[in-house]
């Protein structure tokens, strides 16, 4: 597929903060698309406690 076509696809983390001292821990909530104009298509597997999703360029580790 030519590199033009091809759909970019990003990840979509809810961040949770454990507490001090501990990582915080990326939960893969969804994907995200990008369109032809550069705005983004969401879809979420479900929804951030507290509101906020982070965006990231998907790589196949996370599908696990």
């Amino acid at each position: 597929m030519e590199e033009s076509k091809k759909v970019q696809r990003k990840a979509a983390y809810s961040i949770l903060d454990r507490g001090e001292g501990k990582e915080a821990y990326w939960h893969l909530i969804g994907t995200a698309f990008v369109c032809k104009d550069g705005s983004l298509n969401l879809v979420l597997n479900s929804l951030p406690l507290d509101g906020k999703v982070h965006i990231r360029d998907f790589k196949e580790r996370d599908a696990q």
